[in-house]
């Protein structure tokens, strides 16, 4: 069934992830229409948007909110405000990749009262978040994360820079990072906002403890998540494919932002 008023759907970032949900809504989904997108280099977004089966505006990032219902962020974290500011002041349903930005700017929470909006944080390549919110509604004791991915996933975190840790020719798992999910957040900023939203969906970041390693032995971005609450106990592994055209980006995290937005329009969702 095609809804008679599809939600528009505004993209911002033309990248790994921008690119696949971009293609996606243009090949067809009932309930929802791409609307704009925004990129880093506009020429080349257009070029590419030329060949779709009906190209969109590229705009800025911060008018995206005005053509749209939804925004969806899948750009660098340090233009986050410049998508979910805008997002959240014109009421529209915002879409962020960047969860570890987010933690930094729960005033966007309240401002979505006031306006109406609503903040959906995408699972993107972890499984589990129904588990996790619910036995958040009971009490959790701990949630602990072990990520591992190939050096050449975690180069150039601002953690590695400033900490003079190098990944050069390493041949042993070497664990670059142990702390909180928001200290993990500011230090790899494109590596673990999947640990950003794991500690949005249970305890918060600060309860939330997480370790990463760097291992020349794995060639999958691997997540081993424990929880232990008082209405259940379980272990999560996943062995994530990296995406082709961003190691730092698995394969799973676009898919799940078009799952997330069928699950807005479609007459049957499965899980919470």
């Amino acid at each position: 069934m095609t809804l008679m008023h599809a939600l528009k759907v505004a993209i911002g970032g033309f990248g790994a992830i921008g690119f696949q949900v971009a293609s996606r809504l243009d090949q067809g989904i009932d309930g929802l229409k791409l609307a704009a997108v925004s990129a880093n280099d506009l020429g080349r977004a257009r070029e590419t948007l030329a060949t779709f089966r009906k190209p969109v505006p590229v705009m800025p990032l911060d008018g995206l909110a005005e053509v749209a219902d939804i925004v969806v962020e899948c750009a660098p974290a340090a233009v986050f405000d410049m998508v979910a500011v805008p997002a959240v002041n014109h009421g529209r349903i915002f879409m962020p990749l960047s969860a570890g930005a987010l933690l930094d700017r729960m005033d966007l929470v309240d401002k979505a009262r006031a306006t109406g909006a609503r903040i959906i944080v995408p699972t993107g390549a972890l499984v589990g978040f129904d588990a996790v919110r619910a036995a958040a509604e009971g009490t959790i004791h701990s949630v602990t994360m072990e990520t591992r991915k190939p050096p050449a996933g975690l180069a150039g975190a601002p953690h590695l820079v400033e900490n003079g840790i190098s990944l050069d020719r390493l041949n042993a798992p070497k664990l670059v990072f142990s702390g909180s999910a928001r200290e993990g957040a500011k230090g790899f900023p494109a590596n673990v906002n999947v640990a950003a939203a794991l500690s949005l969906a249970g305890i918060g970041p600060d309860r939330t403890r997480l370790d990463i390693w760097a291992d020349p032995t794995v060639t999958r971005n691997t997540h081993k998540i424990v929880v232990d609450a008082d209405s259940t106990r379980f272990t999560i592994l996943i062995e994530g494919i990296p995406s082709q055209e961003n190691p730092r980006t698995g394969r799973l995290t676009p898919l799940s932002v078009i799952a997330c937005l069928k699950g807005l329009v479609a007459p049957l969702k499965v899980g919470s």
